[in-house]
């Protein structure tokens, strides 16, 4: 545990780092806090993908996890962080980030500490969901509503396309196995249920609709 510990605080380290990065870039190069956000947003998972090497235990994700949710909060109730929160719409995407990286854990935890468990859904949540919205905004073409909200099929095939290729390299590099028709099946599945979750999610509700889609799917394949 004292491990655990010291390892806390390293990754405490490096996620506050990342923030000053990003609170740099906005405030003293004028980025635009949604660029900001979502090159946080992504560094974010990737630290996150270190939790099963260095952790050993929930409860110091459970512990990591909390403090930056508090921070976050904070930073919501009190106005700083701009890089992360000044993007002009209302979201509690910045707080849902870390509740679904402890549901990860514990998905991971429960099924033997398989890596695809924890893996999947944070790579789908750090990669496709920025650029969903990035190509959504840049290539904004075949826009659908969602309730009140407006989507593009060019995000959402970016999201699926991306979704499909985190799943294959993980299921090579984690189970070693050779592309085959039952595994671009299952790919389609993940993808198809992750992506669905990005589109029906709203104020930042993605962070969590996403990885726990992510998760539904890969229990759905253990019976398929």
């Amino acid at each position: 545990m004292r491990t655990d510990f010291i390892n806390i605080g390293i990754l405490a380290a490096l996620f506050l780092l990342l923030f000053a990065v990003s609170e740099l870039l906005y405030h003293f190069l004028k980025v635009k806090a949604e660029i900001t956000r979502k090159l946080t947003h992504f560094g974010t998972g990737l630290l996150t993908l270190l939790f099963p090497v260095m952790l050993t235990s929930h409860w110091s994700v459970l512990i990591l996890c909390l403090s930056f949710a508090l921070l976050l909060f904070a930073s919501l109730r009190f106005g700083f962080l701009k890089s992360i929160n000044a993007i002009g719409r209302e979201s509690a995407g910045s707080i849902c980030y870390p509740v679904s990286v402890f549901i990860c854990y514990l998905a991971f935890e429960h099924f033997g500490e398989q890596y695809i468990y924890f893996y999947l859904p944070i790579l789908i949540l750090a990669i496709s969901d920025p650029i969903a919205a990035l190509s959504g905004k840049k290539w904004p073409y075949g826009r659908y509503r969602v309730g009140k909200e407006h989507k593009s099929l060019t995000g959402s095939s970016f999201f699926f396309l991306s979704a499909f290729a985190i799943y294959l390299a993980l299921a090579m590099k984690l189970n070693h196995q050779i592309i085959s028709l039952q595994m671009l099946l299952s790919a389609v599945l993940i993808a198809a249920l992750t992506t669905t979750a990005e589109a029906f999610s709203r104020k930042g509700y993605d962070n969590i609709s996403i990885p726990i889609a992510g998760l539904m799917g890969l229990y759905l394949l253990l019976y398929l």
